[in-house]
């Protein structure tokens, strides 16, 4: 089952060429780990500080493990620093209807 992750982000005002530096290094990071597809950073049009970033892997598991990894947990330490709020995290099935069970 291929999973989507959405991650909202609102970054603090002066602080956008930091949190993309992290963005970037997390991007590289998780191009090598099993079961990654790809990625894409959105930048809200109206309010430049919201960010989103939506990754593709290859089944709900892969992407956990990345998400507990201890070196992405550490860039994100320092990433929340940066942000405005709390970073939240979706987890999305591709199709019309979805085949699995909680």
């Amino acid at each position: 089952m291929v999973v989507k992750v959405i991650i909202k982000r609102k970054i603090q005002e002066g602080r956008t060429r930091e949190v993309f530096a992290l963005l970037n290094r997390m991007r590289s990071d998780a191009m090598n780990q099993n079961g990654y597809v790809s990625g894409e950073t959105l930048i809200n049009y109206d309010d430049p500080q919201e960010i989103l970033v939506i990754s593709m892997w290859q089944g709900m598991e892969n992407w956990l493990k990345w998400k507990e990894n201890p070196e992405r947990k550490a860039n994100e330490v320092q990433l929340e620093r940066l942000l405005e709020g709390p970073t939240e995290f979706k987890a999305c099935v591709l199709g019309t209807y979805p085949r699995f069970k909680k």
